[in-house]
């Protein structure tokens, strides 16, 4: 059984688009993304930077032959007031896992909709396995800065 830990990130103004743009914009090589659901794990991994824009509060990742959009913003583009809000970011938080059938502990954030409904999880460096994704036979802790640096920032959490 999986044993999750969440770190909550405000969601209130700018800060998830901040949160976010620093990630696609420098630190898109380190990051796998994707969402994570019982039966389906998208793992997309980017091979160039992708180009990040912003527009009617939906933060936009273009690495060039596809793209994916976030509501994470105040999006006035909505029919009502009621779907603004269920298309926005309602919650976030950085989280690790222990457990699984994969990976020993992942290390995280992730977002969810005004439903409650996942938007998107982003992996943070791993440090049981190496830029390959092969096991290493020691960890290599300090491949948790990042996530660490930023959950620190964003979550208030040292």
């Amino acid at each position: 059984m999986d044993d999750t830990t969440y770190f909550d990130v405000s969601v209130e103004g700018d800060r998830i688009e901040r949160l976010l743009t620093e990630l696609f914009t420098e630190h898109w090589a380190e990051i796998t993304v994707g969402p994570l659901i019982e039966g389906a794990a998208y793992e997309i991994q980017f091979q160039d930077a992708p180009k990040v824009t912003m527009l009617d509060g939906y933060l936009t990742v273009d690495p060039g032959a596809w793209h994916f959009h976030l509501c994470v913003n105040d999006h006035r583009g909505a029919p009502s007031d009621e779907r603004a809000r269920i298309r926005r970011v309602a919650r976030a938080a950085f989280f690790t896992t222990e457990g699984g059938s994969c990976v020993p502990q992942t290390w995280g954030l992730r977002l969810w909709n005004g439903r409650g409904e996942q938007m998107i999880t982003i992996l943070f460096p791993n440090p049981h396995f190496d830029e390959r994704w092969q096991r290493l036979r020691e960890p290599r802790w300090e491949k948790t800065a990042l996530w660490r640096e930023l959950r620190g920032r964003y979550a208030g959490v040292a």
